[in-house]
């Protein structure tokens, strides 16, 4: 018997639990502007495609870059929706959410920086789930801002 095989499985109901912890930790550390926490949820290797395109590469610059962030700006707080979590492999996922951003002494959600946000997770050897990468994508619904709307009030039912 392999390694593999003797290895304790958690059922996928389990694993759904922890990838979905796992994005909100990373929702909660950029929240508390932590910038080594939030890149210490990444794979060594793991990747970040930002809400304006900037691709960031590996966990040390994952790390420099949202210090940057939280050094030069005042951020917003994500609130955030799970859509679902697909399981590729046993031990890589994908999971599909919405988030809205509410801004620095503000109660409402900015619905210009809506956001579609999608995680690939993957566990590693010691059976923890990472982030593989996370890709920010806006929210624009081009030519149909009825769907921007609906968007904007789902998160907002959020903070009530």
């Amino acid at each position: 018997m392999s390694a593999q095989t003797l290895r304790p499985q958690r059922s996928q109901a389990g694993d759904e639990s922890e990838v979905g912890a796992l994005y909100w930790e990373l929702l909660d550390c950029w929240n508390k502007r932590d910038a080594q926490a939030y890149a210490a949820l990444f794979e060594e290797a793991g990747h970040v495609v930002g809400f304006d395109g900037s691709v960031v590469n590996g966990r040390a610059e994952i790390e420099a870059h949202i210090g940057a962030i939280f050094a030069d700006h005042v951020t917003a707080a994500y609130v955030g929706k799970i859509r679902g979590v697909r399981f590729l492999t046993p031990e890589v996922a994908v999971l599909r959410t919405v988030a809205g951003m509410v801004p620095p002494g503000q109660a409402a959600i900015n619905p210009a920086v809506n956001a579609i946000q999608t995680v690939v997770a993957a566990k590693d050897e010691d059976g923890q789930w990472r982030i593989a990468l996370f890709q920010n994508t806006p929210a624009q619904f081009h030519g149909r801002p009825e769907v921007g709307l609906q968007l904007t009030a789902e998160l907002g039912e959020l903070l009530e």
